[in-house]
């Protein structure tokens, strides 16, 4: 965990969430972001000081935002040597104090989930930041669920395909067959979605 600001309640909410369970999910669906896919972001876009990284794996994207200032908060199902382990987000039910930005790249078969849930914690006007393959745009559930409350707030895409390694080995990345893009929710938002490209 680095630079928590959050209070004792916060942290015991965060970090016993977890404490008992008797499985952790199949494979954990993690793919470790290239940290140049956030860095290129910040570029375009001013984040909250204090964001909640909440599927941190080694820390790619939480280091990012660390170098550029920010009191990041980090955690993570599954111990991979960075922030606080043992934390299932969907089971937190409270954020940091100060905080209004949840940024992460979720794990995909709980991408709906951790949208809903991040804006189930989020104060009025807090942005969700996810980073997805870019057909998380298309699907009639996904609509339903995500889309059709207006929340969406913006979509920045990468022409560019960005690197997710499996396990966070990046060593013996080929390339990618996948296109991403950050969607950015924010609580509230009931107007337009608004596409950038970051290039």
């Amino acid at each position: 965990m680095r630079d928590w600001t959050g209070n004792k309640r916060s942290a015991h909410a965060m970090i016993g969430s977890f404490v008992g369970a008797q499985s952790v999910r199949e494979e954990h669906d993690y793919y470790a972001t290239d940290p140049n896919a956030l860095a290129s972001l910040l570029k375009q876009k001013q984040l909250p000081r204090v964001v909640y990284e909440c599927a941190c794996g080694a820390g790619h994207l939480a280091e990012v935002l660390v170098k550029q200032g920010h009191s990041v908060v980090a955690t993570d199902l599954v111990p991979r040597g960075y922030g606080v382990s043992g934390v299932d987000f969907l089971k937190v039910d409270t954020l940091p104090d100060d905080c209004a930005c949840i940024l992460t790249n979720p794990p995909y078969k709980y991408t709906m989930e951790f949208i809903e849930h991040s804006l189930e914690l989020l104060p009025e006007g807090g942005e969700a930041i996810f980073l997805l393959n870019i057909n998380a745009l298309a699907g009639k559930a996904r609509y339903e669920r995500l889309y059709s409350h207006g929340t969406l707030k913006e979509v920045y895409v990468f022409p560019k395909r960005v690197q997710c390694a499996k396990n966070g080995d990046f060593a013996s990345m080929t390339g990618s067959a996948v296109n991403y893009a950050w969607f950015v929710f924010e609580k509230g938002h009931s107007g337009t979605t608004n596409l950038h490209w970051i290039t």
